[in-house]
């Protein structure tokens, strides 16, 4: 369970096997790295482990356990301990549409108690982190406070910039903040967690540092409420985060993150933070709320709750930045992680399968993610004739490949570049924003009607399936994504080109063999065999109102899916184990109700089958000795997911 993603570098995950323990259980890292984080609370002087405590201290008591659920923007856990009840709210506010509230790198822990028998209990609350935040056991650290914010800021020391172990982020601050409360106590230590833990427990209180002294070398730091007497609730909040001022190198140009055009140190922008609590949550709640209701009167009830597991996955990759020396609003841009597979910057094919969530709730960040891409090749300094794979090896340096060596997949990312570009024009009417790029166009669409009808021996998408030859999917994208520049361009030529590419696809012995089952025929692996492949491709055909292929490809299609349908799902295609929960909903989006519904509840069976510990991933294995098991990790690719809303709502619905 994913507890928060506003940190944008570190992620905190709770493993799902560790929700029944969580008054010893520990966060992760998305990679798997432990991360120290507690809360504890003193009942009437007896003190409990509510959270994270995995050694607990003598003559401490474990919280009970009650229940433990998510929304789209929460994880909420309730315990009882004594007289009290306890509910940790790990709150991360997704705002699309708000670049401010969006881009802070702060997540929320609201802890609210309540007496469960009707009679005063003497309450006191302390949470801590530790080191293992900066990636390092050597640490710089201070403390301030600011408008009544108590803060501690710490980092590795001699960490450079974008260094990272683990995949863990080195470089930066991490923020650990608590706000004085009129009618409770607040009190803050930095040192050893024992002796922190000890002091809380012994006496309710933290003895504070002097403001700006520097903090203990391997220590934790804390902060505990004295809440008194608490006869019916009270609540208390803490804010965590990661706080990197340059946070992209986009072509050797510092990027930070937008909210520092009004809030330019971590003080002012962690006091607007917890100001703006009221806000936030109250668009979180219609967030969850829309997101339970459309979701379910889609397609049921395990849709929404992929959709309520995927929305912080998909928000919680993206940094979105303006020029770190001019902070000039009017030059955001976004920038997206390919978390897990490798660490590539902005990666076509990975903006692509994520393509549904921004048409739903904020199709501009289409535009904020390509804008990077298409300001590198229109510079000219991508040799290639095709669109690039990436902007950069190694988050967070978007340096591009002057000398064309990235991951080559020529159609792939050509194809998916004019793919996205319509999706924006008709999600937004904005049909100025590409005419900057007009001089880049023609060359990309030439090269899909000279390349893209029998493609060559190179990758997809897919390419843990390695490279293909003639391979129907690409021909499809080149058609589809023809099609599109059609419509960008207002040519109707390409179009027609598009058509005549889909034509020559469907002949029999080509793109197409016929089901000994359903008798119909059915799009194959590559041009003249039986092998078949998930056709996710025509999907933006569906979406984008385009006529490439006939209306009846998708009719067998989804009759076809089934038929090949394994224990766990359907493969990505005939010769794999494995398949992937961001082009199985984009299937099902263009399928029947049931074809689609089958699609929903094989993707729900894995992310509920309590086989995986790790953050959600989209791919997994449906068949073999591993069925059910997870590869990668909490990629934002799952924005795919939205697949279904998208082509039944349409843009901005959410």
């Amino acid at each position: 369970m994913e507890i928060f993603n506003s940190t944008r570098v570190i992620r905190p995950w709770l493993p799902g096997d560790q929700v029944a323990k969580l008054p010893t259980a520990q966060p992760q890292f998305w990679y798997g790295n432990n991360l120290g984080w507690s809360v504890l609370a003193n009942v009437d002087r007896q003190t409990y482990n509510l959270f994270g405590v995995s050694r607990p201290a003598v003559n401490t008591k474990a919280a009970t356990v009650v229940t433990a659920s998510f929304t789209s923007t929460h994880s909420i856990f309730v315990v009882t301990a004594g007289n009290a009840q306890f509910t940790l709210d790990f709150f991360s506010p997704v705002s699309p549409k708000d670049y401010v509230r969006q881009s802070l790198p702060f997540s929320y822990l609201s802890i609210t108690t309540a007496t469960t028998n009707g009679r005063p209990s003497d309450i006191d609350i302390y949470s801590d982190i530790d080191e293992s935040w900066t990636g390092d056991k050597a640490n710089s650290c201070s403390n301030s406070v600011s408008n009544g914010t108590h803060l501690y800021e710490f980092s590795a020391n001699g960490a450079t910039y974008s260094q990272s172990r683990t995949e863990l982020a080195l470089w930066g601050k991490v923020v650990f903040a608590a706000h004085q409360s009129e009618i409770h106590t607040l009190s803050s230590m930095s040192g050893p967690s024992e002796a922190t833990r000890a002091q809380f427990q012994a006496t309710g209180n933290l003895t504070a540092l002097s403001q700006g002294e520097t903090c203990q070398t391997g220590g934790s730091y804390g902060f505990a409420y004295r809440l008194g007497l608490i006869q019916k609730s009270a609540t208390v909040r803490y804010a965590v985060g990661v706080v990197r001022e340059d946070a992209i190198n986009y072509l050797g140009s510092p990027q930070t993150h937008y909210y520092r055009s009004q809030y330019s140190d971590i003080p002012s922008a962690v006091n607007h933070f917890f100001d703006d609590y009221d806000a936030a949550l109250k668009e979180s709640n219609d967030l969850d709320a829309s997101t339970k209701n459309t979701g379910t009167s889609l397609a049921g009830k395990n849709y929404s709750d992929i959709l309520a597991l995927s929305m912080r996955q998909v928000m919680g990759g993206i940094d979105l930045t303006i020029p770190a020396d001019t902070l000039n609003t009017s030059e955001v841009q976004a920038f997206i992680k390919e978390i897990s597979s490798d660490g590539n910057m902005n990666t076509v094919d990975i903006i692509y399968p994520a393509l549904p969530f921004f048409y739903v709730f904020a199709p501009e960040y289409i535009r904020l993610l390509l804008d990077p891409v298409l300001k590198y090749l229109k510079s000219g300094n991508y040799p290639n004739p095709w669109v690039v794979h990436d902007i950069g090896t190694n988050y967070p340096n978007a340096t591009g490949y002057d000398g064309g060596n990235d991951e080559r997949m020529p159609l792939e990312e050509t194809g998916n570049l004019f793919i996205l570009v319509d999706a924006y024009e008709k999600a937004t009417g904005d049909k100025t924003w590409a005419k900057q790029y007009d001089s880049i166009w023609p060359g990309y669409a030439v090269y899909l009607d000279n390349y893209g009808l029998y493609p060559s021996n190179q990758l997809s998408t897919t390419d843990g399936l390695g490279a293909f030859t003639n391979m129907t999917s690409l021909a499809i994208k080149a058609a589809v994504g023809l099609s599109a520049y059609s419509s960008i361009s207002g040519q109707q030529k390409w179009g027609g080109i598009g058509a005549a590419f889909a034509a020559t696809i469907l002949m029999p012995g080509i793109g197409t063999a016929n089901s000994s089952i359903t008798k119909l025929p059915y799009l194959d692996l590559t041009y003249g065999t039986k092998d078949w492949y998930l056709t996710f491709n025509l999907y933006p055909q569906a979406l984008l109102n385009l006529t490439t292929f006939p209306s009846s490809i998708f009719e067998s299609q989804s009759d076809f899916y089934p038929t090949v349908r394994s224990q766990g799902g359907v493969a990505i295609s005939s010769n794999a184990l494995w398949g992937k929960t961001d082009w199985d909903l984009w299937v099902a989006a263009t399928s029947s109700e049931k074809t689609m519904k089958k699609f929903v509840d094989d993707v729900w069976a894995y992310a509920s089958n309590r086989k995986n510990t790790q953050p959600f991933s989209d791919r997994y294995y449906v068949k073999g000795d591993k069925e059910g098991l997870a590869e990668f990790r909490a990629r934002p690719t799952v924005g795919a997911h939205w697949a279904i809303w998208a082509l039944v709502k349409g843009p901005n619905s959410g």
